[in-house]
Parts: C-alpha cells; sequence; structure tokens
C-alpha cells in the first residue's frame, strides 16, 4: 500500500523545496494555484538491502509514499467554494497531511509575516485547517436546517442529532482543538467520514531550516514537539535547501558532509520514515532470488490479510505462514541456523504480523 500525504503550507515556507527533496524532481514553484505536482518517494529500509545481499536477490523493493504538492492554498478557501472545492477533493484523497514550516533566514525571501516565527507559523496554518472544516459544517448545518423544517415526523430525530453533532464540534473547533485532538469514537469517525474535514487528518509539520539552524535542530523539534505534537502531530526538522544539494553529490561525497556535521543520516530519510510511521504501518518482508521487499501494512494485521497484501489467492488460500524476525534471521546468518536456535515459526491464520516479520506463506487455491 502507498501513503498519500498532502503537502500543505503558507506562502514563502518552501513547500515546492521540500517537495522536490522529498520526490527527487523538479517541480516549479511559480505556477498557477489549481495545478498540483505529485511524486514518489521510497521508504527507507536497511532491512531490505540486508536480505538483498544475504539471498543474492535480483531486486530490492521498498514502501512507498506518494506526495502532493498542492497549488493552492488554504488560506481564504473557505470564502472561495470553487477553490475550496477543488483543494478538498485533492486533499480528501490523501492519508495524512504535511505542513512546511519556515525556520531559516533569508532576506531575499521575505517572510509574509516580516519576521520568523515557527510556533506562530504552525497556531496559523492549524487555524486555516479550522477554519475549512467550520465552513464545510456551516454548510451542512444550513442544508440541514431547511431539510428539517421540510422533513417528515420520523426523518426528524436522524437530523436533529447530526445538527447536535456537528454544532459539538465545531464548538471544540472554535476553541482549538483541531478534530484529530477531540475525543471522537468509531461510532463519531464514521458519522463524518464523507465530510473530508482537515484538522481530522494525521499531520507532520516539516520546519524547513537553513543551514545555520542545523545545530539547533534538535532543540527546536523537542520544544515544538512539547507545545504542539501528539500521536497524530509530529514535527521534524529538514533544511530543505542543503537537502537538495545533498541530493546532488555522489555517495561518497555525501556521507563526507554528514560526517563533518555529526548527522547520522540525510534528514530526508527521517521525514519519509515519520510520513510512513504516522498512520501506524509497519513493513513484513519477503525475500529470495527474485527480490527481497518490504510490504507496508497497518498494524494489528493477521497473517492471511497480509498475505493479501501480496495477491488475493495467496489470502484465499491461505494454509499458513512461516516466520522468522529479521534480528533473528540476520544474527543467525540464514534460515538453517534460525531452524537450529529454534526462532524459525509456523502461525496460523490468526497470528498478528509484527514489524519486521520475515515471511513466507504457504496456500492452495
Amino acid at each position: 500500500m502507498s501513503l498519500d500525504v498532502g503537502i500543505i503550507g503558507l506562502e514563502m515556507s518552501g513547500r515546492t523545496t521540500i517537495f522536490n527533496c522529498l520526490t527527487s524532481m523538479e517541480a516549479g514553484s511559480g505556477r498557477s494555484r489549481q495545478e498540483e505536482h505529485i511524486g514518489i518517494a521510497r521508504v527507507p529500509d536497511s532491512r531490505v538491502d540486508r536480505l538483498k545481499e544475504m539471498f543474492k536477490s535480483r531486486k530490492a523493493v521498498y514502501g512507498e509514499v506518494k506526495y502532493i504538492d498542492l497549488g493552492a492554498s488554504i488560506k481564504n478557501a473557505a470564502k472561495d467554494f470553487t477553490l475550496s472545492g477543488k483543494l478538498l477533493s485533492s486533499l480528501g484523497a490523501t492519508d495524512a497531511l504535511l505542513c512546511v514550516v519556515r525556520a531559516f533566514k533569508d532576506e531575499a525571501v521575505p517572510h509574509p509575516q516580516a519576521s520568523i516565527d515557527p510556533a506562530r507559523d504552525i497556531e496559523a496554518m492549524e487555524l486555516e485547517l479550522a477554519f475549512s472544516d467550520m465552513a464545510v459544517i456551516e454548510r451542512r448545518l444550513e442544508k440541514l436546517s431547511a431539510q428539517i423544517k421540510s422533513s417528515r415526523t420520523a426523518e426528524r430525530p436522524a437530523l436533529e442529532g447530526e445538527a447536535v453533532f456537528l454544532e459539538n464540534i465545531k464548538a471544540g473547533l472554535e476553541a482549538g482543538a483541531p478534530l484529530r485532538r477531540q475525543a471522537l469514537d468509531e461510532e463519531d469517525l464514521k458519522k463524518i467520514s464523507g465530510y473530508q474535514f482537515l484538522s481530522l487528518k494525521p499531520m507532520l509539520t516539516v520546519l524547513n531550516i537553513g543551514e545555520d539552524e542545523l545545530g539547533q535542530a534538535r532543540q527546536m523539534e523537542e520544544q515544538l514537539n512539547l507545545r504542539f505534537g501528539d500521536k497524530s502531530h509530529l514535527i521534524v526538522a529538514l533544511a530543505g535547501k542543503l537537502e537538495m544539494e545533498l541530493a546532488g553529490l555522489d555517495d561518497e561525497s555525501r556521507q563526507a558532509f554528514l560526517d563533518d556535521f555529526q548527522i547520522e543520516e540525510p534528514g530526508l530519510n527521517k521525514v519519509i520514515r515519520t510520513s510512513f510511521d504516522l498512520l501506524g504501518l509497519i513493513s513484513f518482508l519477503t525475500t529470495g532470488e527474485d527480490e527481497s521487499r518490504a510490504w507496508p501494512i497497518p498494524r494489528n494485521t493477521s497473517a492471511p490479510q497480509a498475505a493479501g497484501r501480496i495477491h488475493s489467492d495467496i489470502e484465499r488460500g491461505f494454509i499458513r505462514a512461516e516466520v522468522v524476525h529479521y534480528d533473528d534471521l540476520v544474527r543467525l546468518g540464514g534460515y538453517a541456523g534460525a531452524r537450529k536456535e529454534g526462532v524459525f515459526r509456523v502461525e496460523g491464520k490468526n497470528y498478528i504480523v509484527q514489524d519486521g516479520d520475515v515471511i513466507n506463506f504457504l496456500f492452495n487455491v
């Protein structure tokens, strides 16, 4: 499965730069507001590389994240119904939002608010998402009001109940609580599943920092996560312009640069992985002569359901799964060592697949 992430951000935040970094594309920032750019990024996974090496696989296949750089700002969308409709349609198809917030200093690129303040801009983006959702609610409440007046007696309780529910979540938005932070149960989420609410989506905020801020990146992340972060909203720092320059270097030069700055890995890898993790996705692995591959699945997926990610026939004809964890497989040098150590297991239909499981499915159709 591919994770679809919509990129949003205030003007001059560098959202197209971040998009280009993530997808290795060269999209231009000077474009009409209706235009979108779509690109794919693979999820870095050293386990796939190691399995490819161990089992002499012909290729390695990774999980993917699709990034959509939207050509319009959410700002004022509530006032422009045509724009709002187009924007909601694009964002409604995404699984999560990536909000680019400016933290870099550049006199040649003036900030619309005349100063750099990431906390202020995070609050501004949250407010824009809330305004968009409130506009959707208000339009629906207007329709409900008319329907209630003309409805039959038997239909009225359901319509009135929907109106009360929408008024309650609207009050939460007005009080500064995005829908993702409101206490909504599964039944509530079903009620609003068709509304395309933006503040309900998990969000990754990317602090677009400059090279001068690299030394403070971790501290900035920690401070802003304490203030704004939770399990559905994570904040990471990325030096967008610098990452684009790194992407143009050969492997040796890139590693030398990372070593000089004592950076463990490119910031892009962290952003892509966090995008992948935001929705609670994990990966099981398969390996063989043809390919070594990561298969993204939601947490708490059963073995037959995981088999269905490979092919529906495997799920339908599932017999059992031969499972060994990646760490054990590598530590013991392969399947023979895993069998000898007793960590090679046979699991049935009720087994819940764990991140890093290397699985061979047996099936009969």
